[in-house]
């Protein structure tokens, strides 16, 4: 992936070497090894090139840990305890969320039961509950 100025680098860089090729051939000897010493300086005072060294990757400790432990990059098999040990908070987290929703759909069946005994028990009929203007005169005398 280059971007333009790049390559607009890239091609200048090339006319200014095809230049350069075209008029070495009028320089003189002692010039060229003048040319020729020069390089042979510039590179051996080049700096090394940069080595691009593995970042510190932070590993977090966990139950069990000892400190010959495998490193993080090499694999390992898991005893079926290990593997039930990572699973279990999972199995805890989905159960719990299941239990909450079975609870509250209990409690609201409960809640709407009390509701429906209620009116059932009532002296009023139905439709006096039906009837908006009702609903207005029960929410003014409370």
């Amino acid at each position: 992936m280059s971007s333009a100025p790049d390559t607009k680098e890239f091609e200048f860089a090339g006319k200014i070497r095809r230049a350069l090729d075209e008029s070495a051939a009028d320089l003189p000897a002692a010039a060229l090894d003048r040319l020729a010493g020069a390089r042979r300086l510039a590179l051996a005072r080049k700096k090394p090139e940069t080595v691009a060294v593995p970042a510190f990757v932070p590993v977090l400790a966990h139950a069990g840990a000892t400190l010959d432990a495998p490193r993080p990059g090499k694999s390992r098999r898991l005893s079926p305890l290990g593997r039930l040990l990572r699973v279990w908070p999972v199995v805890a987290l989905i159960g719990g969320v299941a239990f909450i929703a079975y609870w509250e759909n209990l409690q609201r069946a409960t809640e709407l039961a009390d509701i429906d005994a209620a009116m059932l028990s009532d002296d009023l009929p139905l439709n006096a509950y039906l009837d908006h203007g009702f609903n207005a005169y029960l929410s003014r005398t409370r």
